[in-house]
Parts: structure tokens; C-alpha cells; sequence
């Protein structure tokens, strides 16, 4: 009866032991998704800025830019065009149309005041645009050039995180979805990122 005593002791210390060791692996993996799924969310938002800042850089000036320094400048001081557009159509007396095509500028907007307006991006800070916002002094890595498709020349750009949060996102992986987070592709016309 006492070696009973002593070994249902044993396997009771042993279970709870065991209990509480399973019971924390399980909490510190939940929170350490959680913590992921935060910094990444944070990663996502910076990424959506900065593809706002290469689409409208390009929409004014017909390229992407793979420079910091100039998509910041961009930012701050460039400017959309307002544009009214008027199409006249006149029916000629043979039955055809001929359209004439008005355009005139009636102003600017400043994309700062257009694009990043803190409705939408409360948290925009044009300094540290580039810098991943969970690692410090990591920046994003950005490429933009002309690649040929379907016979034609065509603006491409690249923007992703160099200093991913979750060790399971590696540049080698194959699906593209398990990349670092990034937007844009350098072989096909896109600015998807690989978050949606």
C-alpha cells in the first residue's frame, strides 16, 4: 500500500507537470500567432500606402519609380491634374459621327491631400515610409522597370518586406502566398498583393 501511495503520487505530479507544460506550449503559440498576425496587419497597411504612392506616381509621370527619395518627394509636393473632358458628336449627312474631344485643366490637388487623407490612413508619416514598421531600421525592398508583354512595353513594379515577422515567410518558398509580404510582380502587369 505504500509503494501505491507514493507512485499515484508520482503520476499525479507527472500529469500536472505534463498538463501545465501542454497548456502553455499551446498558450505561448496562440499568442505568438497573435502577435504575428498584429505586426503583419501593421506590415500589410504600409505596403497599401506605398502601392497608393507607385500608382499615383505613375499615373502622373507614366513610370513606377524604384526611388525612395523621389516617390517621398512625389508625395509631398506632386500634384494631380483636375481635368474636365467634353465630347461634342455630330451626325454628318451621310449618317456618319464625328466626335471632337475637349480637355480642359481646371486645377490641381496636392496627392498628399488626395491620396493619404487621415480618414483612410490615420497613421501616415511620410518620413519613414520606407522602414518596416515592426523591425527598427529595416526598409522595404522596391524595384520598378519596363518589361515586355504580349509584344509591348509595360511599367512593372515590386515593392516586399525584407525583415519578415513570421519565420515561416522565406523567399524560397514556391507559393507566392508564403512569400514575405509584397505587391506587384516583376514578370506580369499587377499590383495585387500576395495578402489577398
Amino acid at each position: 500500500m505504500e509503494k501505491t501511495k507514493i507512485l499515484s503520487i508520482v503520476f499525479l505530479v507527472v500529469a500536472l507537470g505534463l498538463g501545465y507544460y501542454l497548456s502553455n506550449s499551446i498558450y505561448t503559440s496562440i499568442t505568438e500567432s497573435e502577435k504575428i498576425a498584429a505586426a503583419e496587419a501593421q506590415v500589410i497597411e504600409k505596403l497599401t500606402m506605398i502601392r497608393e504612392a507607385q500608382i499615383a506616381f505613375q499615373a502622373v509621370n507614366g513610370r513606377y519609380t524604384s526611388d525612395w527619395a523621389k516617390l517621398k518627394s512625389f508625395v509631398d509636393t506632386g500634384r494631380f491634374y483636375i481635368i474636365n473632358k467634353k465630347e461634342n458628336i455630330i451626325t454628318l449627312a451621310y449618317g456618319a459621327d464625328s466626335i471632337s474631344v475637349e480637355i480642359d485643366t481646371i486645377g490641381t490637388v496636392f496627392v498628399k491631400d488626395s491620396v493619404f487623407t487621415t480618414e483612410k490612413y490615420p497613421n501616415f508619416n511620410l518620413e519613414n515610409l520606407e522602414y518596416v514598421p515592426t523591425k527598427g531600421e529595416a526598409k522595404f525592398a522596391m524595384w520598378a522597370n519596363k518589361i515586355k508583354k504580349a509584344g509591348l512595353t509595360v511599367d512593372v513594379v515590386e515593392v516586399w518586406n525584407t525583415a519578415p515577422v513570421n519565420p515561416r515567410r522565406k523567399e524560397d518558398n514556391e507559393a507566392r502566398t508564403k512569400k514575405p509580404l509584397r505587391f506587384g510582380s516583376r514578370v506580369s502587369i499587377t499590383t495585387a498583393g500576395n495578402w489577398e
